[in-house]
């Protein structure tokens, strides 16, 4: 059948003193930077369809568009979207061999969709704001 399982394996829940590695994060990252991207669609239909309805509805959704809290969400919302593009294309070129995959590669490359994704989002608040 193959050898038993230990019994006696150590296991650690406590996720405050888990350390993860760049590559970890990365992956988790881009899965909620997924999400996030997912629900934005709605919202942003939703007022996309305001704006479209009327020329009053036009100012409706630019009266909604001038408030700092959903500024800060359209950030938050380009933010996500910028780091799922970014984690998407660093997939991609480990997929497609343009990457080498090891985990030297893979820290480095983690670390540049990071990188790249916090001047993208000092971008969009510029673009934002």
């Amino acid at each position: 059948m193959g050898k038993p399982v230990k019994k006696q394996r150590p296991v650690n829940l406590d996720l405050k003193t888990i350390q993860f590695p760049v590559t970890a994060i990365a992956s988790i990252l881009h899965r909620v930077s997924g999400v996030i991207t997912f629900v934005a669609v709605g919202i942003l239909l939703w007022l996309l369809g305001i704006s479209l309805s009327s020329p009053e509805g036009f100012a409706h959704a630019a009266s909604i568009m001038n408030s700092f809290f959903v500024k800060f969400i359209f950030w938050g919302i380009l933010t996500a979207l910028a780091y799922h593009v970014c984690g998407g294309i660093r997939h991609l070129l480990m997929d497609f061999g343009y990457v080498e995959e090891s985990l030297a590669a893979g820290r480095l490359s983690a670390q540049v969709a990071i990188v790249l994704t916090v001047v993208l989002s000092i971008l969009a608040g510029v673009f934002v704001w």
